[in-house]
């Protein structure tokens, strides 16, 4: 690693002389949430539904790190899915085949993300697991008009 930095930054201990591309920031670009070439889809709808419910139920049963496809998931990847379902949402956000994402869409797919856990993991680890009260506790916040600081914050209140 020290070859690649040292070809970057030369005899320099840190790269404050070259800062990147400076942009326009202001209230308008901070609220652009446009990607170039980038689109939002129906199977990311599903990953962010899928990957905050399993979060917030392994959260709900005292972890704060869980392994999801693979990956070890915390508080933050929870907050990013549930983030960008809430400003989809709310700015009337189509996925890239044409489908409105909205209430009725987020709440049809943790029916069919919750039916698939179950069978995943079975009934017994489902029933102890908090997989409800995960999704109760994601659609509170994503259908909310208000923007919530924090998942964790209204997720205290469930612990017992």
């Amino acid at each position: 690693a020290r070859e690649a930095f040292n070809a970057k930054l030369g005899e320099e201990s840190n790269q404050i002389s070259a800062p990147g591309p400076v942009g326009v920031v202001n209230a308008e670009a901070l609220l652009d949430f446009t990607i170039p070439d980038a689109a939002v889809t129906l199977a990311g709808v599903r990953t962010n539904v899928d990957v905050a419910i399993q979060y917030l139920a392994s959260w709900l049963t005292g972890n704060g790190a869980v392994a999801i496809y693979n990956l070890m998931e915390d508080a933050a990847t929870a907050e990013i899915s549930r983030s960008q379902l809430w400003q989809w949402l709310h700015n009337d956000v189509m996925t890239a085949d044409g489908v409105l994402v909205d209430g009725p869409l987020i709440q049809s797919i943790a029916d069919e993300e919750l039916q698939r856990i179950a069978k995943a993991i079975g009934d017994e680890a489902f029933a102890i697991g908090r997989f409800d009260e995960a999704r109760h506790l994601l659609e509170s916040l994503v259908l909310s008009d208000i923007f919530i600081d924090f998942l964790t914050l209204p997720a205290y209140q469930l612990i017992d």
